[in-house]
This record gives C-alpha cells, sequence and structure tokens, in this order.
C-alpha cells in the first residue's frame, strides 16, 4: 500500500516538474516521495528513529532514516489513518495518547512497517516517541540505541551528547557492517550547512511585509528537512524556495497582495486534508507566515568537530528544555514575522501541544499576539467538525480585525 502510494505520489511530481510546473513544493513532496519508496523499498537499511536524531550521520553510513511521526502524518494524509487507530485501540494503546504514535503502532501491527536493521530513540522531544520506539524493537526484535538528549548546553552536556553520538555511530557499524567514513562525513556536513544557510535565506525572505509564502508552501517543513539534512538534494530543494520567494518579492512590489493578516502556526499543521489553509485564504485574508518549526536554531557544524555540532543541533529544538525557553522562542518568531494572531492546533493527546497552550497563551498575549487553541486531533479525520473549526477562525479572524481597527 505505502509503496504503491509513494512510487504514484513521485511519478505524478516528476510529471509536474517535467511538464513546467515546479513549484517549490513539488520539489519538496518530490524527495518526501523518494524518501517513502527508499523505506518501502526492502533494499535499504531502514532506521527508524526519534525526532532529534542525526539523519545526515545516519546517511553517510548507508541507513535510510526516519521518524515514525512521518509515517503517522502519511497515512492521516492518504486518509487511512482511521484503521490504524482502531488497530492500536484494540490491543489496549490509550485512546488519549499522542495519535501519531497510535497511527504508527496500528500500521506497525497491520504489517505496514518495514522491518528495520536497528531503531535510534531519542528522549527528545517526548517520552511517547521513544515508548513507540521500545515496542517497534520488541515487534521487529531489532536493536534500540537510545540518546539521552541533555535540556541545555550547560556544563558537560555538550560532549555527554557527542560522545553518545560517537558511540551510536559504532553501534551502527557494527550492525551494518559498514565503518564511519570521516571524508564523507565531512562532505554530507558540507551539504547541511549550505542547506542551513539556505533555509535562514528562506525564512528570512518569509518575513517579508507581506510574505511570499502561502499557506500550505512551507507546512511541515522544517520538521522534515531534516531527514534530507547531509544530501545535495536538501540543498537543492531549499534553493527552489529561496530564489521563487525572492520572485514573488519583486512581483508583488508592483502588483500589490491580499495580505491583511500574518499568523504563527504553532507546533503540528494539521496532516489529513482540510479547507482550513484555504479558507484562511480565500475568505480572511490570513496568511500563515511561520510555523514554530520553521526556523534554524543551531550554529553551522565545525567539521573539525562534527559530533560536538551535531549535538547542539539536537539540544537545540524548542521543545527541548523548559516551557519558558519555549515561550521566548514563540515570541521572539512573533515579533521577527509582526504576527497579527497564533493558531495552536492543540493536538489530543500531545502533552506539549495540550499540555503547554496556557503557558504559550499567556506568554503571546504579554505581546500583543491573540492566540486561538483549536481542541482537535490532527491525525485523525473523523474527529474533525469542518463547521465548528471554521466558526471559530472567522470569530478570530474578526477579533484581530477589531484590534486593527
Amino acid at each position: 500500500m505505502m509503496m504503491e502510494y509513494f512510487s504514484n505520489l513521485e511519478a505524478g511530481l516528476q510529471a509536474a516538474i517535467n511538464d513546467g510546473n515546479a513549484s517549490p513544493r513539488k520539489h519538496y513532496a518530490l524527495e518526501v516521495a523518494r524518501l517513502g519508496k527508499r523505506l518501502y523499498s526492502g533494499q535499504d537499511k531502514v532506521a527508524w528513529c526519534g525526532i532529534t536524531a542525526p539523519f545526515d550521520l545516519l546517511g553517510t553510513m548507508g541507513v535510510t532514516s526516519c521518524f515514525v511521526e512521518f509515517i503517522g502524518a502519511m497515512v492521516a494524509s492518504t486518509g487511512t489513518a482511521g484503521t490504524f487507530l482502531e488497530e492500536a485501540d484494540h490491543i489496549g494503546y490509550s485512546s488519549d495518547a499522542c495519535s501519531y504514535h497510535r497511527a504508527v503502532s496500528g500500521a506497525a501491527i497491520k504489517g505496514l512497517m518495514p522491518a528495520p536493521a536497528f531503531l535510534i530513540g531519542t528522549t527528545n522531544p517526548c517520552s511517547g516517541g521513544l515508548a513507540v520506539l521500545e515496542n517497534l524493537a520488541a515487534q521487529f526484535r531489532k536493536k534500540l540505541f537510545v540518546l539521552h538528549i541533555p535540556q541545555d548546553e550547560s556544563g558537560g552536556n555538550v560532549a555527554y551528547l557527542a560522545d553518545q553520538m560517537r558511540d551510536m555511530a559504532g553501534f551502527v557499524s557494527d550492525l551494518t557492517g559498514v565503518s564511519l567514513d570521516t571524508g564523507r562525513l565531512k562532505e554530507a556536513i558540507g551539504h547541511t550547512n549550505a542547506a542551513r544557510h539556505v533555509m535562514n535565506e528562506v525564512y528570512d525572505l518569509a518575513k517579508t511585509v507581506p510574505s511570499p509564502v502561502t499557506n500550505r508552501d512551507l507546512s511541515n517543513f522544517g520538521i522534515v528537512m531534516a531527514l534530507f539534512l547531509g544530501t545535495e538534494a536538501s540543498v537543492r530543494v531549499a534553493k527552489a524556495y529561496r530564489d521563487e520567494f525572492a520572485r514573488r518579492i519583486r512581483e508583488s512590489s508592483a502588483n500589490g497582495s491580499n495580505e491583511k493578516f500574518r499568523l504563527l502556526w504553532i507546533q503540528n499543521r494539521v496532516q489529513f486534508k482540510n479547507p482550513i489553509e484555504k479558507h484562511l485564504a480565500e475568505s480572511c485574508q490570513a496568511t500563515i507566515v511561520v510555523d514554530e518549526l520553521n526556523d534554524i536554531n543551531w550554529a553551522p557544524i565545525d567539521p573539525d568537530n562534527i559530533f560536538e555540532g551535531l549535538a547542539r543541533r539536537s539540544i537545540s529544538i524548542p521543545f527541548n528544555g523548559t516551557i519558558r525557553n519555549r515561550v521566548k522562542h514563540l515570541q521572539k518568531l512573533a515579533m521577527d514575522y509582526k504576527v497579527d494572531g497564533a493558531i495552536n492546533p492543540c493536538n489530543w493527546g500531545c502533552r506539549q501541544g495540550t499540555g503547554a497552550r496556557g503557558l504559550i497563551d499567556e506568554g503571546l498575549r504579554a505581546i500583543g499576539v491573540p492566540v486561538l487553541n483549536l481542541e482537535m486531533d490532527c491525525v485523525d479525520s473523523r474527529k474533525f467538525t469542518e463547521g465548528q473549526f471554521l466558526t471559530r477562525i472567522e470569530a478570530f479572524v474578526e477579533m484581530m480585525d477589531s484590534r486593527k481597527a
């Protein structure tokens, strides 16, 4: 099922690009399709991972790796998540656990998760993701290596995590028979740093008033691009966005824009087909100019101290550490992008999305940015009541309009 889905997706996107419809989103989606094909090909060494695993390091060692939540999002986008969620519910998974993780668990039970060569768990950003990897390791009878991510860079935390990543490379080498080639690793880190530089340019262009971004352009962009780091494809995709946004800015200066409201989207987009982004653009003149995870929080990686650089990058994710640090990051984004409001889809079962919403709301309101909290499931379309959500969005937009007036 999933191999056919990714194969058809790749073929359709490649045909569209060949026909001249080469939007940056299509280049991005093409790489997503190619990753999916590699995961399900049965030919690659696959590693299921936590979100903050060093994917460029694993790629250097010949491993196709991916965080498990990617599959939760993919089955949601195909409209089949309900089947897998029901399967997880039937065997006793709590219905108030994260739906990304329940969907992945159900897919594995149904035999739709490729058997990994090994698994790499991370304690950041959440314990639920690590628990899923522990279950998958038991189900597939494969070894699991866990990276314990410190909450900050104080003391010897960077060296502590860097040493764990060196041990992880040894773990991978023992299981695959592939030694870490330092020359290849430096080349991969060169691609990582180049992609980082261009992604920063993309984000800077998105800050322009009016913004060149449409509501769908950068959906899931920051978190998924991490899977492509270390490859030429990551640089190519980032450049496609940069060049297109620059072109739109040039044309907008001559043709104008209908942007009225600028929005910050907190945490996860809704992964199944829904009318929210289109409704915001067409009915509300509201543009999602920035997502919480569409940001660069880490410095370029020193090619002479690669493991320390990888460690700092894993520590830097805004979900790591205290909620106070996360709120400060959201405040900075809100001010940098000059947003009028923020939308937080409080994903049921997510302790960070739902559990932190009060403090996030308080922090953004302190700088004059109102927040719309939408209690919803970002994976399970069966719980989506379109009319109710659109009504709440329209009321929120009316409130922003009155504030502007």
